[in-house]
């Protein structure tokens, strides 16, 4: 066992998501979105680079000292998995585990709207699940594939840095390849996979300009592409696709998004009452007044579209934290602190913090 295990399996014990060691800190562990010490010894720079070297490939820990970040996933048993980053920082040597759990959830274990799942039905086009670092966005997407896996039979390629989620075959036929082990980059897996007689393609994450303009070609040539990034909501969501590219591309891009977006699920985490974490999430889902909001570049329409947009499988973000709220999942403080239009949700706080509502009554974005 190596000497690691024991924080993991304390991890797993107290039923937290993060484990984070930091040379000249105490061992620290996040549950239900505090963090706190496990113990008040302090972390050794020895201690630290053994147990982190112990856990990791020879080659790829010797990369991490030259270049000062890794990424990986790290099985310590069938039922426990990581995905660690490690890191160098001030102080020294730094990392963070994320716990992966090894039984995927159901969409319906999840409880997202139902419209969410009708984008496991599309056959082609460029779905997008957005959202902050921890928000769940993984955990969806896996929800997503399994569904796809459970009633189609496919050929799914995933191209994640690292492998979180690990699927077993089912109707569909699944590879999943981790950057930089099985290719050098998200923009080489995705290419590979216009070669690889895929139906289905999910990359980790579209974070540079080839790697997004491989995917709108993607879903224009036929493939259904799942993606994330890391905006709040739908608006941002489009706006970043098209500012990635310069300025004599972009009308292009409009005209190439609006043929091949099919939807955007943004999500959020807000704390519940009862000390776990739900998701809340506004879904865009494409039109042919979408598509032309988005060729005009008039994105600022998108809120109209969205509210007005149920029949369709629409919500507005605010309208999820609204709903929780409302149902007593989560507090007024929490929905207020999370929403948009911050100035819909002051009625609501309590008294003693009716100043905090006075100070920001307006709309905040991203």
């Amino acid at each position: 066992m190596a000497v690691i295990d024991q924080y993991f399996q304390h991890l797993v014990a107290t039923g937290g998501s993060d484990l984070h060691l930091s040379e000249g800190q105490p061992p620290k562990l996040r549950a239900h979105g505090t963090i706190q010490p496990i113990s008040e010894g302090i972390l050794e720079h020895e201690t630290i680079r053994a147990m982190l070297a112990e856990i990791c490939d020879e080659k790829a820990f010797e990369r991490f000292l030259e270049t000062g970040d890794l990424d990986f996933a790290y099985e310590m048993d069938q039922e426990s998995r990581f995905r660690c980053n490690y890191f160098k920082q001030k102080n020294g040597l730094g990392a963070v585990f994320r716990l992966i759990p090894t039984k995927i959830k159901t969409l319906q274990d999840l409880k997202v709207p139902d419209s969410i799942e009708r984008f496991g039905d599309m056959r082609s086009g460029l779905v997008l699940v957005t959202g902050p670092t921890g928000s769940g966005k993984s955990t969806t997407l896996a929800a997503l594939i399994d569904y796809i896996n459970r009633t189609y039979s496919r050929h799914i390629i995933t191209i994640e840095e690292p492998i979180e989620f690990v699927h077993n075959n089912k109707k569909s036929t699944i590879s999943q390849r981790e950057v930089p082990v099985h290719c050098p980059s998200f923009a080489d897996g995705l290419r590979a996979s216009l070669r690889e007689d895929a139906d289905i393609v999910l990359v980790g994450e579209m974070r540079d300009l080839e790697t997004i303009s491989l995917a709108l070609t993607a879903a224009e040539t036929g493939l259904l592409v799942f993606g994330t990034l890391h905006t709040n909501n739908a608006r941002k969501t489009v706006d970043r696709l098209v500012d990635v590219f310069p300025s004599d591309q972009q009308a292009q891009v409009r005209t190439m998004l609006a043929g091949s977006l099919r939807g955007v699920v943004a999500q959020l985490l807000l704390k519940t009452e009862d000390g776990g974490r739900t998701a809340v999430n506004e879904i865009l889902v494409s039109t042919p007044a979408v598509s032309s909001v988005i060729r005009e570049g008039a994105t600022q329409k998108l809120f109209d579209i969205i509210t007005g947009g149920k029949e369709y499988g629409m919500q507005f973000m605010d309208d999820s934290i609204w709903s929780k709220m409302l149902e007593g999942r989560v507090s007024a403080l929490e929905a207020y602190m999370k929403a948009i239009d911050k100035s819909r949700f002051k009625a609501a706080l309590p008294p003693e913090y009716a100043e905090l509502g006075n100070s920001g009554g307006g709309t905040t974005e991203d």
